[in-house]
């Protein structure tokens, strides 16, 4: 197996403030040992950390001393959260996005869009459907009612219903 489940040499440092940079990042670790590699990954639109950043020692133990001491930290105010970090899988394998051209993923793109717009076209259809069955039971419930209503005036009209009404209030 080339690459084991947790990279044993670099940890995970999330929670990390918006001034801290590599060089911090690198300082704050060094008492730990010698490290070899501290990234902070940017934002491609704010060209700012994500607020997490990677530090790989030289050593597995100085990492897990880092760890150790690190996790619950607190560094420009912030709290760390330090862990082993998990292998990158990045789309394109160990070589990463660099590896891929721009347009590799376009196909799967537009399948995604197509995918979309026919979804968007069947919830479209079924609340046409449900409107108009609620419509339609509207205008039943409204017909049942008219003929409520024509029943009660023939009642009304009807003089032995009268009759028997005066009789039924007299006899309570």
């Amino acid at each position: 197996m080339a690459q084991e489940a947790v990279q044993k040499n670099t940890l995970y440092v999330g929670g990390l403030a918006e001034e801290v940079n590599e060089a911090i990042l690198h300082a704050a670790f060094i008492p730990f040992g010698d490290i070899k590699d501290v990234k902070t990954p940017l934002d491609q639109a704010t060209q700012k950390h994500r607020s997490f950043g990677f530090v790989t020692f030289l050593e597995k133990e100085d990492a897990a001393a880092a760890m150790d001491n690190m996790d619950g930290a607190e560094l420009y105010g912030r709290v760390l959260t330090v862990n082993y970090a998990l292998p990158e899988r990045i789309k394109g394998g160990e070589q990463g996005w660099a590896a891929q051209p721009i347009w590799a993923d376009a196909d799967t793109w537009f399948e995604r869009q197509q995918q979309e717009e026919e979804m968007q076209r069947i919830q479209a259809e079924n609340q046409a459907a449900m409107r108009a069955a609620e419509e339609l039971h509207r205008k039943k419930m409204a017909e049942e009612r008219e003929g409520e209503k024509e029943d009660e005036a023939e009642i009304k009209d009807d003089p032995m219903v009268r009759a028997e009404a005066e009789v039924l209030k007299q006899s309570n």
